[in-house]
């Protein structure tokens, strides 16, 4: 989990999962700072999972997860709260196409159009997801269908975080 503090992002330091993230030294709670680290999106190679799945993904997802290492982001809305996900390293990234692979097969299985994650909620069995078909941003019942569309695009959704969140 990070922590806001003044103009510092704060994560827990783990000398096990290091990241370009990282700035300085951890501090004597064991706390670290860290600042987003842009990539190329380009540099990042999404066939297996086109390939595994026989879809081409959403460009949306493909930029969002793409364009920066960084650690999960948690916003406080009115109606609750919300980790927007994050590649942390390239082994974090891996791991995270794994589990986009391994999520589009159960919505294939129960013969659902495919979503994408961005996000997990407060509430374990919600979490947020882009419709690959739509661009739409959903509020998605794990094993469901997405329930209710809160944006239309991933960009108006992130607007939606600026305007009414609290990020910590």
């Amino acid at each position: 989990m990070s922590k806001v503090t003044a103009l510092n992002v704060m994560t827990e330091f783990d000398p096990e999962w290091r990241s370009p993230c990282e700035q300085g030294e951890p501090d004597t709670q064991g706390m670290i700072s860290w600042h987003p680290v842009h990539r190329e999106p380009a540099n990042v190679n999404w066939t297996p999972i086109d390939e595994a799945i026989g879809l081409q993904l959403h460009e949306d997802v493909k930029t969002y997860y793409s364009s920066y290492y960084a650690a999960n982001i948690d916003v406080t809305l009115p109606r609750g709260s919300l980790t927007l996900l994050m590649p942390w390293n390239e082994e974090d990234m891996q791991r995270l196409q794994q589990n986009l692979i391994g999520h589009l097969l159960m919505k294939k299985r129960l013969r659902q159009s495919p979503t994408l994650f961005i996000a997990c909620t407060d509430d374990e069995d919600y979490l947020i997801s882009l419709d690959n078909n739509s661009g739409g941003v959903y509020l998605e019942r794990v094993g469901q269908a997405p329930q209710e569309l809160l944006a239309p695009s991933l960009t108006e959704f992130l607007h939606l975080l600026l305007r009414d969140g609290e990020f910590s």
